[in-house]
């Protein structure tokens, strides 16, 4: 265990004001244990419900003990950042407009790995100056562990419906980071859960994936089938998709409490590319040399160029029939890439049924 100084509510403090000062919106302190939520994920995993992310089973109860993973963890640092981009209009009203492709609003500016975990390398850099050598290790999204549930416990947010954090002030469109430390910290209030009767994000879901409050199904979920799936999409889903080519906002864009969200100030989340507000026809004519250009340092990239035109592909099979449309999808008729083939099949067979 490393040691606070004479005063750890001062070092809380103090890191409360750094993390402030390196844009981070919020920051708490929580324990590291979670006795309930892995129980949640059990059922969850017992349940297949992780579909093909192998990696949620593989980690197991490693997720909900960070114990485990950094040996003397004490407390765990947890902040959040807003993403949410400074637009014109209302991105609701692209849902309404097929010829548009929707890509979830986290991934219109820089990939937030990058962002944030440069920033909590700062926030442990400036306790060290403070205190000297103290064990952490900082995460962002990109280990096993169950982020949102020591958010919650650091009184960051409430676990809503839909599985995303909410802040009763600004909402949910917001990132999470954590550092886990060996810190004997004081511990922060757990935030108390307001979503009462409210079932918005049930009802709007387009593929019903919020299976019962508080339980989403990952294998009908629409972030899910455009990001993690590599394989071709269910048809039972494709028309539900919509537009969207890249994740689901919808029951964020629909919850009553993002009334009160912010957007963000940090350049790097702005939309590059004009990826807010492109059209399907034009995005599915990038050739892969052209895409990986401009997906280059963006989250989007993780998907992978067969992907991306595989869910465009359905994007264009749920678009009105227009000659843009059909020529689009032709030009793909006979793509290298039988994924590909597949789904631009499918999407022409919309227009002529």
């Amino acid at each position: 265990m490393s040691d606070c100084g004479d005063n750890p509510e001062q070092l809380a403090e103090l890191i409360r004001s750094w993390a402030a000062e390196l844009g981070f919106q919020q920051t708490g302190i929580c324990a590291p244990e979670l006795p309930e939520d892995e129980a949640h994920l059990l059922a969850w995993l017992e349940q297949n419900r992780h579909g093909d992310m192998e990696y949620m089973s593989r980690h197991g109860t490693l997720r909900s003990r960070p114990t485990e993973l950094l040996p003397g963890t004490l407390r765990i640092i947890s902040v959040r950042m807003d993403y949410l981009p400074d637009e014109d209009g209302d991105p609701r009203t692209l849902l309404d407009d097929d010829s548009k492709a929707y890509i979830s609003r986290y991934a219109l500016g820089r990939d937030y790995h990058k962002v944030i975990r440069r920033r909590l390398q700062q926030l442990a850099d400036r306790i060290r100056a403070h205190i000297g050598e103290f064990g952490y290790r900082g995460f962002v999204d990109s280990a096993p562990v169950l982020e949102k549930a020591l958010a919650r416990n650091a009184g960051l947010g409430w676990i809503g419906k839909h599985t995303n954090l909410i802040n009763k002030q600004e909402g949910s469109w917001f990132f999470l980071g954590e550092l886990l430390t060996d810190l004997p910290l004081p511990l922060d209030e757990p935030a108390t859960n307001h979503c009462g009767s409210c079932t918005a994000c049930i009802d709007v879901c387009p593929t019903q994936a919020i299976v019962a409050p508080y339980e989403v199904d990952a294998r009908r979920c629409i972030s899910y089938l455009t990001i993690e799936m590599r394989d071709t999409i269910p048809e039972e889903f494709r028309s539900a998709i919509g537009n969207r080519i890249y994740g689901c906002d919808d029951c964020q864009l629909f919850c009553p409490w993002n009334k009160f969200a912010n957007t963000s100030k940090e350049p790097d989340f702005s939309p590059r590319h004009q990826l807010d507000d492109a059209e399907l026809s034009e995005l599915f004519l990038w050739n892969k040399e052209d895409w990986e250009e401009r997906m280059a340092g963006s989250a989007i990239r993780r998907i992978g160029y067969e992907a991306w035109l595989r869910n465009i592909a359905v994007a264009l099979g749920n678009a009105a029939t227009s000659d843009t449309v059909i020529t689009a999808l032709q030009s793909r008729q006979h793509d290298d890439s039988q994924l590909v083939a597949e789904h631009v099949a499918w999407a022409l067979a919309q227009h002529a049924g």
